[in-house]
């Protein structure tokens, strides 16, 4: 990480803080409380020593336990409201980067996710994110309070005698030597030690996701291994982070110890020639001892900075992400739902053969369009263009003759509904699934999908009806009720296109016939493009368009495409033998 780098990362962190400050201001006026305390302390000492101890007092007594008890009370709420404004502070610093961040990846590209893990993503909004904020918190209240105690107590050690505080200046310049030393492997450990944190991280997530093939296929072993490698991996580079770590405090008390040693000597030198009393002495070595803790937290810093900018990097990185277009016009009007493609040709990035290849299909509004052919023949990547999903590379799609990337993205997508094969869920009540994304549910329409989608008799069923809670991804509820839910979600927006991708596949045989009817009436006016592997599922469709290495090879009805002979022809008598020897077997 460059300097530049650092001075930006600074900035906005900076930037963040501004709306904070005069919360910071009171937490900088306790930390001057605070330093000012410690040569008082240091004062009283010597004062008590010259003028209470070798001579009679000539204050009363009962002003030591005040003066005493009054400096350390003050130094006692002016810490507490550092510590409280600087938490306060931070608190809403870290909320407002982990804002951004879930923000950013409400609006990154599909194709984000394919780079990124899911564990990595959780990992820097939960944890890296924290150690920003333990960097600030670190950084604020350490070295401003340090920088100010050292001020003070350096300034009382020249009053007291200017000769030893020339000794212990010289350890200033040493300090920084080891700090400087050490500071470039904490930064490539701790960045190395994030990535193995995410790797974790992202093993701990796919093991709670996919605890039914684990178990059905034995991988608890395996499992097993892959958590103790990363969590072994974790360990070594914490080992190797707190030895260097460690190894600059002792330095720096060695160090410290000479100067001790020497400034010892030094007084005692002074003392016999007057030079300097015995509570000088004793008020001046009390500061010395003082300057130590902040001297060493000084040198404590380097870590929390080095672990901070690793972290910020990588959270500053995916805040930078880049996001889907926000241009275009807004769509005030239901749309009829007329697509056309026009020569449509996509690659996905990184690849050079196309996924996609010179597509051409006129779809009227009210059409149903099924896309069928072999696994990675194109069908799911093309109608994951038509809600902007992914942008063309070549061609155009156009809705209702306007290019769709002259549409607003949010506008597109309201006049659309899909449901897919990966079933999604959210862990919330029946009633929030199925009126999900709208921001005043309509109850009579909610029964009104849930009856479409043969749910009634299931909810009639459950304990709290449409307001009972489904559990993470719908986990209380079986794979065909799951499904019809997703239906009745789609139903719910009737939207007037609708986008099928296997969206029978997860369900029985009755189940299927059920919500087969029920589709049947969402299909009725509107335009609908199904994805589907059971031929059986799509006789009716007003075209059938196969689909082969990203080019279209055959377009036609059921009919007309099994009297051609062809490539749809194969399909459905290759399915046909599949579900005859099933039957029979």
């Amino acid at each position: 990480m460059t300097a530049s780098s650092y001075s930006t990362y600074f900035k906005r962190l900076a930037i963040l803080h501004r709306p904070y400050k005069k919360r910071l201001f009171l937490a900088f006026l306790g930390m001057i409380v605070t330093a000012a305390t410690e040569p008082l302390v240091a004062y009283i000492f010597k004062i008590l020593l010259d003028d209470g101890f070798v001579t009679k007092p000539r204050f009363p007594l009962w002003m030591v336990p005040v003066a005493v008890v009054g400096a350390f009370v003050a130094r006692g709420a002016s810490t507490f409201l550092t510590t409280y404004m600087t938490n306060w502070v931070s608190s809403r610093v870290l909320n407002t980067l982990r804002r951004q961040m879930f923000n950013r990846i409400l609006n990154v590209p599909i194709d984000f996710h394919a780079t990124h893990s899911v564990g990595r993503v959780i990992n820097s909004i939960m944890f890296e994110v924290q150690q920003i904020i333990d960097m600030i918190s670190k950084l604020f209240t350490s070295i401003v309070r340090c920088v100010l105690t050292i001020a003070g107590l350096l300034a009382y050690m020249l009053y007291i005698s200017w000769s030893l505080t020339i000794v212990a200046l010289v350890l200033m310049p040493l300090m920084t030597l080891v700090v400087r030393t050490t500071g470039k492997r904490l930064k490539k450990l701790n960045k190395d030690a994030l990535d193995v944190n995410a790797q974790l991280t992202q093993v701990i997530e796919e093991t709670t996701r996919a605890q039914q093939v684990i178990k059905i296929f034995g991988g608890q072993d395996y499992e097993k291994r892959r958590f103790e490698q990363s969590a072994e991996h974790i360990r070594r580079y914490s080992m190797r982070l707190a030895s260097t770590f460690a190894a600059t405090v002792p330095v720096t008390q060695i160090m410290t110890a000479c100067a001790m040693s020497v400034m010892i000597m030094m007084a005692l030198i002074q003392s016999s020639h007057n030079q300097i009393t015995p509570g000088g002495f004793i008020s001046f070595f009390t500061a010395m001892i003082a300057l130590l803790a902040p001297l060493k937290q000084l040198a404590e810093v380097n870590g929390p900075l080095q672990r901070g900018m690793a972290a910020a990097e990588a959270v500053f990185t995916l805040i930078d992400s880049p996001v889907e277009r926000s241009n275009g016009r807004q769509l005030t009007e239901r749309v009829h739902g007329k697509i056309d493609f026009i020569d449509v040709s996509f690659s996905y990035p990184g690849q050079d053969k196309p996924a996609l290849n010179g597509i051409n299909l006129n779809v009227e509004p009210g059409e149903t369009i099924a896309f069928v052919g072999m696994s990675g023949g194109g069908k799911s990547t093309l109608v994951n263009l038509i809600p902007g999903f992914y942008s063309v590379t070549s061609g155009r799609i156009l809705l209702d003759g306007q290019s769709i990337e002259d549409i607003s993205l949010l506008g597109l997508r309201a006049q659309i509904a899909m449901v897919s094969q990966h079933v999604v869920l959210f862990n919330d009540t029946i009633a929030a699934n199925i009126a999900y994304g709208d921001s005043s549910p309509d109850r009579a329409r909610i029964e009104a999908a849930a009856k479409a989608a043969y749910l009634t008799d299931m909810i009639a069923g459950l304990p709290e009806g449409l307001e009972t809670q489904i559990g993470d991804n719908g986990s209380r509820l079986s794979g065909g009720q799951r499904q019809r839910l997703a239906m009745a979600r789609a139903i719910y927006k009737d939207a007037p296109i609708l986008i099928l991708d296997e969206a029978t596949s997860a369900l029985d045989t009755e189940s299927e016939r059920a919500v087969q009817a029920a589709l049947d009436q969402l299909m009725q006016g509107r335009t609908t493009f199904v994805i589907a592997h059971r031929l059986s599922t799509i006789e009716r469709a007003s075209r059938i368009v196969v689909l082969s290495g990203g080019s279209i090879v055959e377009i036609g009805t059921h009919d007309e495409l099994l009297y051609k002979q062809g490539a749809y022809a194969n399909l459905y008598r290759l399915q046909f033998s599949k579900e005859a020897i099933n039957v029979e077997m």
